[in-house]
Order: structure tokens, then C-alpha cells, then sequence
């Protein structure tokens, strides 16, 4: 059977933990081999560049440079993880994944998608995740989400109007790759998330006869 490539997407508060739980219970109750990793990081070089994203740097972070950090993390993570898990038979579960670059950097930086695109290419050579997960949620709800867990961090003490052109952005290539994007209302209950996730993966492992 081949390996899948599984992202999950989604802004501030949007549920992205517990959905990756649901995921992960799911493919370990029917013996799938797989791996759960994140980004920026996954790593001992992407955790780091991961701590200098999140972190306040006291001069302030370009946006372009923001976006080149974001991707040498992603070349590094598909070098030691990403393609040698699936070429070993290995599912790979990926919470956020390129698709946040057009989302947080394209849309909240106002970069726009030209030079996300330009490094997917490059970084890429080709994959694509076989399923993409977006947890959508009205900013204002995932914010009040996230209030009172601990020290925000750099993106979190963004203001408003990014979040909204994250949301934007997301939305967007939702509608644009429809066969690998999955848009799950992210605002209803933990309940409701997890059938709509699980139904979504049915649908997968059905198609490769799991």
C-alpha cells in the first residue's frame, strides 16, 4: 500500500491538537504505520528555526525573510523525515504544512503567493500531501480559544486584520484544490470536528482498500 501524506491546517485556536489526536487514533485502530510531525519544525534544525519564528527578535522580522526561514525548516523536515517515512511505507501526518505559508505568510504578510510559490517549487521537487485538513474557525472565536494558555507568541499578538487575511487565504486555497483540500467548520463542537475528520479519512483508506 502506498505511504499518504496527511496535513492539517488551520489558524489560532482552531482545534489543530485534539484534530490530530482523532487522526492519529484513527490510523493506529487499523494498524497504519505512521508518523505525526509538525511545522515549522520536526527537526533539531527546524525546532530551531521554529524558536526564532515564534520569538521576539529585537530588530524585527522581515517578511521575506520570515518566509525563506519557514522554508529551510520545510527542506530540512522533507529530507531526514517527510520523504524517508513514506518511502519506507510510512504515513505522515504533518500539522500545518505549505499551505500555511500561502496562509500566514502570502495572505497575513501580504506577500501575496508569487514567492510561496516559487520556493514550493523549488522545495517541493513534486510532493504534494494527499490530503489536506483545514479547520476554519472566525478569528475572534479562535482567539478567545487560545486566551489563557501561557505567554503568546509572536504571531499570536498579531493583529486582527492579519488573522482575518489568514482565514482569507485559507478559504481560498480550499476552494481552489478541492480534490486534496477538506474545509471542516471548526466552530461547531469537538464532537462534530472529529466526525467530519474521521469521515474524510474513511474516504481515504477506503480508496487504498485499508
Amino acid at each position: 500500500m502506498t505511504a499518504r501524506f496527511i496535513t492539517l491546517e488551520g489558524g489560532e485556536g482552531a482545534g489543530k491538537s485534539s484534530s490530530l489526536a482523532v487522526i492519529a487514533d484513527f490510523l493506529r485502530a487499523r494498524g497504519i504505520a505512521h508518523r505525526v510531525t509538525r511545522e515549522p519544525g520536526g527537526t533539531a534544525l527546524g525546532e530551531a528555526i521554529r524558536s526564532l519564528l515564534l520569538g521576539d527578535a529585537e530588530e524585527g522580522v522581515d517578511p521575506l525573510a520570515e518566509l525563506l526561514l519557514v522554508f529551510a525548516a520545510r527542506a530540512q523536515h522533507l529530507a531526514r523525515v517527510i520523504r524517508p517515512a513514506l518511502a519506507a511505507g510510512v504515513w505522515v501526518v504533518c500539522d500545518r504544512f505549505t499551505d500555511a505559508s500561502y496562509a500566514y505568510q502570502g495572505g497575513g504578510r501580504e506577500l501575496g503567493a508569487v514567492p510561496v510559490a516559487v520556493l514550493e517549487q523549488l522545495v517541493h521537487r513534486g510532493l504534494r500531501p494527499d490530503l489536506t485538513l483545514v479547520l476554519d474557525v472566525e478569528p475572534r472565536l479562535g482567539l478567545e480559544r487560545i486566551r489563557g494558555r501561557g505567554p503568546q507568541d509572536r504571531f499570536e499578538r498579531e493583529q486582527m486584520a492579519f488573522f482575518e487575511r489568514v482565514r482569507t487565504a485559507y478559504r481560498q486555497r480550499s476552494a481552489a484544490e478541492p480534490e486534496r483540500c477538506r474545509l471542516i467548520d471548526a466552530g461547531q463542537s469537538p464532537e462534530r470536528v472529529a466526525s467530519a475528520i474521521l469521515a474524510h479519512l474513511e474516504a481515504l483508506v477506503s480508496a487504498d482498500g485499508y
